[in-house]
């Protein structure tokens, strides 16, 4: 039998859609005086998720000085940070490093596939056979007590697809239900909204669909949202994407993808969405956190692409808590594990529901009624 709960949410979801034409729901969006006094200081966020799980030596952690075969094709440029250096193909992030935080010893010791990473990151546990576990959106709109029909969590553009094995990518409600769910808009609503926003600043972002993506994410924060992650890609398959096997077929990124493509599509939408947060005022009480599910073998591969490597990776934060020009951890002189201070890919999630404002002992009620903690590991700040 459908679940009445379900049927209930999507019925308000579509009246959400069509009142959004004109503004970005605002009724739906309504909270208690009570819940806006509660969360007053607390943070919203934004996930960009770069899907594939992108090159450390290609972006965040080059080491220039490693034999060619480890360093890759990109030299090594300096940021606004002493002593932190990126890929060359991301200038304007260089230019802003001291607005954000590059942590530089993210790993995870399981399954080198996609899923394992996409989970821990952003439910912080991994599923165990015939049970989802719910994500940090899930968890914030649990704990938030959203009603049915009124989305406080949104994907962009919608869920991830396939990207290699039929499991959990870690950003549904899992056991939490239906009611939990993060909202996904229509492509008609996404156009409606963008149209309010200035040509100029729709230019800034990119004309391609991650930057619209990224401008929209800002648009449903500054209109009341708490938690918004972007898809960069939908799937890892028959598009260029993070995953630079370069083994041609549906797995045919390369370097090249990430020169001409990959890189220039994140800098100028990270970096434009960070500069629209500051001019707003938005970046102190949103956390931007820019992320894959992995890194990239350390050595290049017969075909001249690199691999999936979990054993350590780089990702971004910016805003909230999170101190700016930080770097956390590093690598080894090669980039294949941590030399020090190794964040487990668990913390990032609790990191972010750090940020939501969800207390560290909530609890969590499993289908067979075992009781778990919503936070299993540390945040990298609190």
């Amino acid at each position: 039998m459908r679940d009445p709960r379900l049927a209930s949410a999507q019925l308000s979801r579509r009246q959400f859609l069509q009142a959004g034409a004109a503004t970005l729901g605002s009724a739906a969006l309504a909270t208690t005086a009570q819940a806006r006094t509660k969360l007053r200081s607390r943070h919203n966020v934004i996930v960009l998720f770069l899907t594939g799980g992108p090159s450390q030596l290609e972006t965040f952690d080059p080491k220039p000085d490693a034999p060619e075969e480890i360093r890759g094709p990109f030299r090594a440029i300096r940021t606004r940070v002493p002593g932190l250096l990126f890929s060359e193909h991301l200038p304007r992030l260089a230019e802003r490093a001291d607005r954000f935080a590059v942590v530089r010893s993210v790993f995870h010791r399981l399954s080198a596939i996609h899923e394992t990473g996409q989970q821990l990151l952003q439910t912080g546990r991994v599923c165990r056979p015939g049970v989802e576990n719910p994500s940090t959106a899930a968890i914030l709109a649990r704990w938030e007590n959203v009603s049915p029909g009124s989305p406080r969590t949104a994907l962009l553009p919608g869920p991830l697809g396939n990207t290699g094995v039929m499991m959990s990518h870690g950003q549904g409600a899992g056991f939490l239900g239906p009611t939990c769910e993060p909202w996904s808009p229509s492509p008609g609503q996404c156009r409606a909204l963008l149209r309010r926003e200035p040509t100029g600043l729709r230019e800034r972002y990119g004309k391609h669909r991650f930057g619209q993506l990224c401008l929209m994410a800002r648009r449903m924060i500054e209109d009341g949202f708490r938690m918004v992650t972007v898809n960069m890609f939908d799937t890892v398959f028959n598009e260029i994407t993070w995953d630079c096997h370069a083994d041609g077929g549906s797995l045919a990124s390369d370097f090249d993808d990430y020169k001409n493509v990959l890189c220039p599509m994140l800098d100028q939408a990270l970096s434009a969405l960070l500069d629209d947060l500051d001019s707003r005022g938005m970046l102190q009480s949103t956390l931007v956190v820019a992320m894959g599910e992995f890194g990239r073998t350390p050595i290049i591969n017969p075909r001249g692409g690199r691999d999936h490597w979990p054993e350590v990776w780089s990702l971004l934060m910016a805003g909230g808590p999170v101190p700016a020009g930080a770097v956390v951890g590093s690598s080894d002189k090669h980039a294949s594990e941590p030399r020090d201070v190794p964040v487990p890919a668990a913390s990032v999630a609790a990191t972010m529901l750090y940020a939501l404002g969800v207390e560290p002992d909530m609890q969590l009620t499993e289908p067979d009624g075992s009781v778990i903690p919503a936070v299993t590991a540390d945040p990298i700040w609190q």
